[in-house]
């Protein structure tokens, strides 16, 4: 009963009636207010922002027209090597003569172009098809580089011509920056296979690596031409080029 008279004596008059009440804390008003303005500037940016994707891809630097390999008709002893490294040759001229059972036989380049790597030497000894010369098809010595950039299929349709490319150029020595901008002039309209990528460069291996993922979609990117002479690095330096794509706004992520 004692317990009881006291509860009832409570309820009769209760205490603090006169203190306000409180709802939140300060520290919980000024989170509140922090989230808001966060929100507010998130919702403003997704609508005006702008966001720049890249997309990276393995490539070489070679001549616009690629370089191919010409190699020995026959089989036999090279006697004679008739030119050198560097060196520009016409359609029909002789590169090396092969002596045969037959008699020596002068094997020709197939097209004109420069000769960029010689494989063959005096006193080897070929086999029919065996590898002569790496020629480039290009006419004019000051022809400037471009870059061949090997991007996956799947991801090829995202660039457009006329876009930016950072085309990385490691160990380019005596150079002030390894990195030149250049645009993209071109974009495959099929994938290439293992042996398209081997013509064109005139290097299998390289046609290997570059189709290791599966087969990729060739773009061709223009580079400006050296103000102090020519290009710092020579055809077939391998390269990294970062293609700069389309810039999207962050709603556009959400909407259908």
């Amino acid at each position: 009963m004692q317990f009881r008279q006291k509860a009832l004596s409570k309820l009769q008059s209760p205490e603090e009636l006169d203190l306000p009440v409180r709802f939140a804390r300060p520290q919980g008003r000024l989170v509140l207010a922090v989230t808001v303005l966060v929100m507010a500037a998130a919702g403003y940016w997704a609508f005006t922002g702008t966001v720049t994707s890249k997309l990276s891809a393995p490539g070489i630097l070679t001549h616009a027209e690629g370089r191919y390999l010409l190699q020995s008709p026959v089989a036999g002893q090279v006697t004679e090597v008739l030119v050198a490294e560097g060196r520009t040759v016409t359609a029909g001229e002789p590169l090396a003569v092969v002596r045969t059972d037959r008699g020596d036989k002068p094997v020709r380049a197939v097209a004109g172009g420069r000769v960029a790597v010689l494989f063959a030497r005096t006193g080897a000894v070929v086999t029919a098809g065996a590898d002569v010369a790496a020629v480039e098809r290009v006419t004019d010595p000051d022809e400037p580089l471009v870059a061949v950039l090997y991007v996956p299929a799947g991801e090829a349709s995202s660039v457009r011509t006329g876009t930016a490319v950072d085309v990385t150029v490691p160990h380019a020595a005596g150079t002030r920056a390894g990195t030149l901008r250049g645009r993209v002039t071109a974009v495959g309209r099929a994938p290439q296979s293992r042996a398209q990528i081997g013509g064109f460069l005139g290097d299998d291996g390289l046609a290997a690596e570059f189709t290791r993922q599966g087969n990729p979609v060739a773009v061709l990117v223009r580079l400006p031409r050296s103000p102090e002479g020519p290009d710092p690095a020579g055809s077939g330096t391998p390269v990294t080029g970062s293609v700069h794509l389309s810039s999207q706004r962050p709603v556009d992520w959400l909407l259908p």
